[in-house]
């Protein structure tokens, strides 16, 4: 399917300008645990996520630990992740549980969620 400037954006043929751009492209699924709500963990995590130009979201959970969903390019996926150990100046983070996937492409911004 070609867009307005004639450039072809197919993702399932191989080497196609999207196909290429989606390799790049990943999902990080993160937990984050230690004190980090009633912090501003959330709030510094979206900052950050919006300057790395990131998409997707971050919330508390009932058992005190932070959920982080985040899609953009791998590299600065990484540089985020690593963000994460430290996210809020009041916060002390203990652990980042950290798991990848291919990018499902839903977001459209990064936000704050209430689950």
């Amino acid at each position: 399917m070609a867009n307005r400037s004639g450039h072809d954006f197919r993702a399932n043929e191989i080497g196609s300008p999207l196909s290429e751009w989606l390799r790049y492209m990943k999902r990080l699924e993160a937990t984050v645990y230690g004190r980090v709500q009633g912090v501003s963990f959330r709030y510094y995590t979206k900052r950050e996520a919006e300057r790395l130009n990131l998409v997707g979201w971050v919330a508390n959970q009932r058992d005190g630990a932070v959920c982080v969903v985040a899609e953009g390019p791998e590299e600065v996926l990484l540089e985020f992740e690593t963000f994460l150990h430290r996210a809020s100046p009041a916060a002390y983070v203990s652990k980042v549980e950290s798991r990848w996937f291919a990018p499902s492409g839903e977001f459209f911004r990064f936000e704050v969620r209430w689950l």
